[in-house]
């Protein structure tokens, strides 16, 4: 009998630390838990994105990677849907390179490149202003995959259709350079 007390204690206290490593890398947050209001000032509740693939970018108007805004838009076309978006989160965090408001936002976007991907009201992506939504995104502490402090305009974070992060593409990084386009395609 205190044999068989010892193993179930045993297979106990193994159960109870498997449990608490799996906890600590699995974050309690995911995409869905955030929200956001348009550019037009509209709510916008991230949790409608369930089982879609999603870009995440931080987006200015006056900067050297803003041409970027029409390959955002190729890729929306041909591969937004069901299955996947686009989310772009106007800043100006960097140079002062968004420095108008929604609504000249809003304006410069569909004017200049046509864009029709859902795009949020102007945010701070670092800093003690830094959204909710970034804070998540860029840590691992909150989002368990990575540390991915934004260094520029037009980061790219990859979120999967779980709400999890799975990986970054920084500003060079073209939105249809391979390894993103390859992780849209990918089906699990």
């Amino acid at each position: 009998m205190k044999k068989n007390m010892k193993k179930n204690i045993r297979v106990g206290m193994v159960l109870m630390v498997t449990i608490g490593c799996l906890s600590m890398i699995s974050p309690g947050k995911k995409l869905y838990d955030f929200k956001a209001n348009t550019l037009e000032g509209k709510p916008f509740d991230l949790a409608s994105l369930k089982g879609k693939k999603v870009l995440v970018v931080n987006t200015a108007s006056k900067c050297g990677f803003t041409p970027q805004y029409k390959e955002l838009e190729e890729l929306y076309k041909t591969y937004g849907g069901d299955k996947f978006t686009i989310i772009g989160f106007p800043a100006n965090n960097f140079g002062s390179q968004e420095p108008g408001s929604n609504s000249e936002i809003k304006e410069f976007c569909t004017k200049n490149y046509g864009v029709t991907f859902p795009m949020m009201e102007k945010i701070s992506v670092k800093g003690d202003d830094m959204a909710p939504l970034y804070k998540w995104l860029t840590s691992k502490a909150e989002n368990g995959v990575l540390d991915a402090p934004v260094q520029w305009n037009f980061q790219k974070f990859m979120v999967d259709e779980n709400g999890q992060v799975v990986d970054v593409a920084m500003s060079k990084e073209l939105p249809n350079c391979d390894k993103i386009v390859n992780w849209i395609k990918k089906t699990h």
